[in-house]
Protein backbone atom coordinates (compact mmCIF):
# COMPACT_ATOMS: atom_id res chain seq x y z
CA UNK A 1 0.00 0.00 0.00
CA UNK A 2 2.80 2.13 0.88
CA UNK A 3 3.80 2.76 -2.45
CA UNK A 4 -0.09 3.62 -3.30
CA UNK A 5 0.53 6.42 -0.90
CA UNK A 6 0.64 10.42 -1.85
CA UNK A 7 -0.84 11.33 1.68
CA UNK A 8 2.70 11.70 3.02
CA UNK A 9 3.13 14.76 0.35
CA UNK A 10 2.28 17.99 2.27
CA UNK A 11 -0.88 19.75 0.20
CA UNK A 12 -2.40 15.97 -0.62
CA UNK A 13 -5.02 14.83 1.75
CA UNK A 14 -7.16 11.58 1.01
CA UNK A 15 -9.44 13.36 -1.08
CA UNK A 16 -6.84 14.37 -4.02
CA UNK A 17 -5.14 11.04 -3.24
CA UNK A 18 -8.81 9.05 -4.18
CA UNK A 19 -8.78 11.55 -7.24
CA UNK A 20 -4.94 11.02 -8.25
CA UNK A 21 -5.78 6.88 -8.22
CA UNK A 22 -9.07 7.84 -10.25
CA UNK A 23 -6.85 9.29 -13.03
CA UNK A 24 -4.33 6.62 -13.08
CA UNK A 25 -2.00 7.96 -10.93
CA UNK A 26 -1.99 5.08 -8.69
CA UNK A 27 1.83 4.71 -7.75
CA UNK A 28 4.97 7.05 -7.58
CA UNK A 29 6.43 5.65 -10.83
CA UNK A 30 3.23 7.00 -12.16
CA UNK A 31 3.20 10.49 -11.11
CA UNK A 32 3.81 12.89 -13.67
CA UNK A 33 3.77 16.81 -14.22
CA UNK A 34 1.31 18.63 -14.96
CA UNK A 35 -0.57 17.28 -12.19
CA UNK A 36 -3.95 15.72 -13.63
CA UNK A 37 -5.72 16.88 -10.70
CA UNK A 38 -5.91 20.12 -8.07
CA UNK A 39 -3.08 20.84 -6.17
CA UNK A 40 -1.06 23.43 -4.94
CA UNK A 41 1.46 25.12 -6.66
CA UNK A 42 4.15 24.20 -3.58
CA UNK A 43 2.74 20.74 -4.00
CA UNK A 44 3.71 20.35 -7.47
CA UNK A 45 7.38 21.89 -6.98
CA UNK A 46 7.83 19.38 -3.78
CA UNK A 47 6.17 16.31 -5.16
CA UNK A 48 8.81 14.85 -7.63
CA UNK A 49 11.60 15.29 -4.64
CA UNK A 50 9.60 14.04 -2.19
CA UNK A 51 8.82 10.50 -3.86
CA UNK A 52 12.61 10.43 -4.98
CA UNK A 53 13.03 10.97 -1.47
CA UNK A 54 10.45 7.70 -0.27
CA UNK A 55 11.69 5.28 -2.92
CA UNK A 56 15.28 5.79 -1.27
CA UNK A 57 13.62 5.52 2.55
CA UNK A 58 12.18 2.33 0.68
CA UNK A 59 15.64 0.98 -0.58
CA UNK A 60 17.47 2.23 2.79
CA UNK A 61 14.65 0.28 5.14
CA UNK A 62 13.89 3.67 6.78
CA UNK A 63 10.15 3.63 7.50
CA UNK A 64 10.53 6.75 9.66
CA UNK A 65 10.64 8.66 7.18
CA UNK A 66 6.97 7.79 5.91
CA UNK A 67 5.46 7.82 9.49
CA UNK A 68 6.91 11.40 10.51
CA UNK A 69 5.14 12.65 7.50
CA UNK A 70 1.85 10.35 7.98
CA UNK A 71 -0.67 10.85 10.11
CA UNK A 72 -1.17 8.55 13.29
CA UNK A 73 -3.79 6.87 11.78
CA UNK A 74 -2.43 6.49 8.63
CA UNK A 75 0.69 4.60 9.89
CA UNK A 76 -0.79 1.21 8.68
CA UNK A 77 0.08 1.71 4.90
CA UNK A 78 3.81 1.02 6.18
CA UNK A 79 2.81 -2.79 7.83
CA UNK A 80 3.34 -4.93 4.64
CA UNK A 81 6.96 -3.63 3.20
CA UNK A 82 8.38 -3.21 7.01
CA UNK A 83 6.54 -6.05 8.37
CA UNK A 84 9.97 -8.58 8.60
CA UNK A 85 11.49 -5.61 10.52
CA UNK A 86 8.52 -5.32 12.95
CA UNK A 87 8.52 -5.70 16.67
CA UNK A 88 5.43 -5.99 18.37
CA UNK A 89 5.70 -4.63 22.14
CA UNK A 90 3.56 -3.99 25.46
CA UNK A 91 5.27 -3.41 29.02
CA UNK A 92 4.01 -3.82 32.70
CA UNK A 93 4.43 -1.31 35.11
CA UNK A 94 4.34 -0.71 38.93
CA UNK A 95 2.13 2.37 38.31
CA UNK A 96 1.90 5.58 36.22
CA UNK A 97 3.94 7.96 39.02
CA UNK A 98 7.04 9.13 37.77
CA UNK A 99 8.80 6.78 40.56
CA UNK A 100 7.19 3.34 39.14
CA UNK A 101 9.15 0.91 37.40
CA UNK A 102 8.99 -1.32 34.35
CA UNK A 103 8.40 -4.99 35.67
CA UNK A 104 8.36 -6.92 32.51
CA UNK A 105 8.33 -6.23 28.70
CA UNK A 106 6.60 -9.01 26.15
CA UNK A 107 8.22 -8.36 22.24
CA UNK A 108 7.24 -10.41 19.26
CA UNK A 109 8.69 -10.38 16.10
CA UNK A 110 6.34 -12.68 14.14
CA UNK A 111 8.50 -15.71 14.89
CA UNK A 112 9.65 -15.40 18.41
CA UNK A 113 8.57 -14.51 22.25
CA UNK A 114 10.97 -12.15 24.01
CA UNK A 115 10.13 -11.30 27.59
CA UNK A 116 12.63 -9.17 29.68
CA UNK A 117 11.90 -9.20 34.06
CA UNK A 118 12.87 -6.70 36.28
CA UNK A 119 15.92 -8.26 38.41
CA UNK A 120 16.60 -10.56 35.79
CA UNK A 121 17.43 -10.08 32.08
CA UNK A 122 15.38 -6.31 31.62
CA UNK A 123 19.02 -4.64 30.37
CA UNK A 124 18.78 -6.80 27.41
CA UNK A 125 15.91 -5.53 25.75
CA UNK A 126 17.67 -1.97 25.18
CA UNK A 127 19.81 -4.28 22.96
CA UNK A 128 17.21 -6.32 21.68
CA UNK A 129 14.98 -3.49 20.27
CA UNK A 130 17.55 -1.93 17.96
CA UNK A 131 17.57 -4.97 15.84
CA UNK A 132 14.38 -3.90 14.02
CA UNK A 133 12.93 -0.65 12.97
CA UNK A 134 9.14 -0.50 13.24
CA UNK A 135 7.22 -0.78 16.46
CA UNK A 136 3.64 -1.72 16.60
CA UNK A 137 1.68 -1.29 20.29
CA UNK A 138 -1.27 -0.29 21.62
CA UNK A 139 -1.57 3.52 23.00
CA UNK A 140 2.76 2.81 22.85
CA UNK A 141 3.25 6.54 21.72
CA UNK A 142 1.55 7.89 24.93
CA UNK A 143 2.45 5.24 27.53
CA UNK A 144 5.25 2.18 26.29
CA UNK A 145 7.66 4.29 24.57
CA UNK A 146 8.00 7.59 26.68
CA UNK A 147 8.10 4.88 29.71
CA UNK A 148 10.52 2.98 28.09
CA UNK A 149 12.75 6.11 26.63
CA UNK A 150 12.35 7.48 30.30
CA UNK A 151 13.42 4.73 32.25
CA UNK A 152 16.48 3.33 30.28
CA UNK A 153 17.51 7.06 29.39
CA UNK A 154 17.08 6.02 25.37
CA UNK A 155 15.62 7.40 22.65
CA UNK A 156 13.64 5.29 20.04
CA UNK A 157 14.01 6.24 16.93
CA UNK A 158 11.71 3.60 15.76
CA UNK A 159 8.84 4.14 13.02
CA UNK A 160 5.95 3.49 15.14
CA UNK A 161 2.39 1.89 14.60
CA UNK A 162 0.34 2.47 17.75
CA UNK A 163 -3.09 0.91 16.99
CA UNK A 164 -4.98 2.92 19.25
CA UNK A 165 -4.95 5.42 16.78
CA UNK A 166 -5.50 2.92 13.75
CA UNK A 167 -8.19 1.62 14.92
CA UNK A 168 -10.25 4.04 16.51
CA UNK A 169 -10.33 5.50 12.96
CA UNK A 170 -12.21 2.17 11.81
CA UNK A 171 -14.09 2.60 14.62
CA UNK A 172 -12.91 0.20 17.14
CA UNK A 173 -13.48 0.97 20.92
CA UNK A 174 -12.93 -0.16 24.68
CA UNK A 175 -9.48 -0.31 24.28
CA UNK A 176 -7.08 -3.05 23.52
CA UNK A 177 -9.22 -5.81 24.93
CA UNK A 178 -12.47 -4.43 23.63
CA UNK A 179 -10.87 -4.24 20.05
CA UNK A 180 -9.61 -8.14 20.58
CA UNK A 181 -13.53 -8.55 21.20
CA UNK A 182 -14.73 -6.71 18.30
CA UNK A 183 -12.53 -9.49 16.15
CA UNK A 184 -14.00 -12.39 17.95
CA UNK A 185 -10.43 -12.83 19.75
CA UNK A 186 -10.58 -14.99 22.97
CA UNK A 187 -8.00 -14.65 25.76
CA UNK A 188 -9.32 -17.69 27.35
CA UNK A 189 -8.36 -17.55 31.03
CA UNK A 190 -7.00 -14.33 31.29
CA UNK A 191 -10.15 -12.68 30.40
CA UNK A 192 -10.90 -9.80 32.73
CA UNK A 193 -7.38 -9.71 33.31
CA UNK A 194 -5.96 -5.81 33.19
CA UNK A 195 -3.14 -3.30 33.95
CA UNK A 196 -3.99 -3.17 37.52
CA UNK A 197 -4.14 -6.98 37.93
CA UNK A 198 -0.32 -7.18 36.50
CA UNK A 199 0.79 -4.50 39.18
CA UNK A 200 -0.99 -7.33 41.56
CA UNK A 201 1.01 -10.17 40.40
CA UNK A 202 4.27 -8.67 40.48
CA UNK A 203 3.52 -7.24 44.13
CA UNK A 204 2.27 -11.15 44.99
CA UNK A 205 6.01 -12.20 42.89
CA UNK A 206 8.10 -9.70 44.91
CA UNK A 207 6.27 -11.11 48.09
CA UNK A 208 6.21 -14.84 47.59
CA UNK A 209 9.22 -15.34 44.98
CA UNK A 210 6.01 -18.10 43.40
CA UNK A 211 6.92 -18.73 40.01
CA UNK A 212 3.65 -19.55 39.03
CA UNK A 213 3.09 -15.85 39.71
CA UNK A 214 5.58 -14.19 37.70
CA UNK A 215 4.37 -17.06 34.79
CA UNK A 216 1.30 -15.97 34.83
CA UNK A 217 2.23 -11.76 34.53
CA UNK A 218 4.46 -13.18 31.87
CA UNK A 219 1.93 -14.94 30.39
CA UNK A 220 -0.97 -12.04 30.60
CA UNK A 221 2.05 -9.87 28.95
CA UNK A 222 2.46 -11.98 26.34
CA UNK A 223 -0.85 -12.06 25.43
CA UNK A 224 -0.76 -8.38 24.86
CA UNK A 225 1.78 -8.44 22.79
CA UNK A 226 1.47 -11.19 20.18
CA UNK A 227 -2.33 -10.03 19.48
CA UNK A 228 -0.86 -7.05 18.63
CA UNK A 229 -0.32 -8.61 15.07
CA UNK A 230 -3.81 -10.00 13.91
CA UNK A 231 -4.81 -6.31 15.18
CA UNK A 232 -2.38 -5.21 12.95
CA UNK A 233 -3.37 -7.54 10.24
CA UNK A 234 -6.84 -6.79 10.92
CA UNK A 235 -6.59 -2.96 10.42
CA UNK A 236 -4.30 -3.37 7.49
CA UNK A 237 -6.63 -5.48 5.58
CA UNK A 238 -10.00 -3.38 6.26
CA UNK A 239 -8.23 -0.31 5.22
CA UNK A 240 -6.59 -1.60 1.82
CA UNK A 241 -10.48 -2.57 1.34
CA UNK A 242 -11.38 0.92 1.23
CA UNK A 243 -8.80 1.47 -1.77
CA UNK A 244 -9.15 0.12 -5.09
CA UNK A 245 -5.74 -2.19 -4.80
CA UNK A 246 -7.93 -4.18 -1.50
CA UNK A 247 -8.16 -7.18 -4.22
CA UNK A 248 -4.20 -7.60 -4.48
CA UNK A 249 -3.21 -6.13 -1.25
CA UNK A 250 -4.82 -7.95 1.38
CA UNK A 251 -2.83 -9.42 4.08
CA UNK A 252 -3.56 -13.63 5.64
CA UNK A 253 -3.39 -13.45 9.19
CA UNK A 254 -0.65 -15.77 10.41
CA UNK A 255 -1.86 -18.00 13.87
CA UNK A 256 -0.38 -16.79 16.98
CA UNK A 257 2.18 -18.55 18.56
CA UNK A 258 2.10 -20.77 21.82
CA UNK A 259 2.31 -18.61 24.60
CA UNK A 260 5.45 -20.22 26.48
CA UNK A 261 4.17 -19.54 29.60
CA UNK A 262 0.67 -20.80 32.09
CA UNK A 263 -1.35 -18.62 33.27
CA UNK A 264 -2.30 -20.51 36.74
CA UNK A 265 -6.42 -20.33 37.38
CA UNK A 266 -5.96 -20.38 41.27
CA UNK A 267 -3.54 -17.37 41.27
CA UNK A 268 -5.89 -15.86 38.95
CA UNK A 269 -8.89 -16.20 41.04
CA UNK A 270 -7.18 -15.49 44.25
CA UNK A 271 -6.35 -12.26 42.55
CA UNK A 272 -9.19 -11.28 41.63
CA UNK A 273 -10.89 -11.02 44.52
CA UNK A 274 -7.82 -9.37 46.09
CA UNK A 275 -8.47 -7.06 43.03
CA UNK A 276 -12.32 -6.29 43.75
CA UNK A 277 -12.06 -5.57 46.57
CA UNK A 278 -9.18 -2.99 46.40
CA UNK A 279 -11.70 -1.30 43.84
CA UNK A 280 -14.13 -1.43 45.93
CA UNK A 281 -16.55 -3.81 43.61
Amino acid sequence: MLRHTFCHIPGIGFATEKKLWNCGVTDWHKWKDPVPVKVPASTRHDAAIILDQSLTALDRNNPSFFTSRLASSESWRIFSLFRNSTAYLDIETTGLDEAAEITTIALYDGNTVFTYVNGINLDRFVDDIYNYSVIVSYNGKSFDIPFIENYFRISLDHAQIDLRYVLAKLGFKGGLKGCEKMVGMNRGNLAGVDGYFAVLLWREYLRNNDRRVLDTLLAYNIEDTVNLERLAVEAYNRNVQMTPFGADLALTCPPSPPNPYVADNDIIALLKRTSAQNRGW
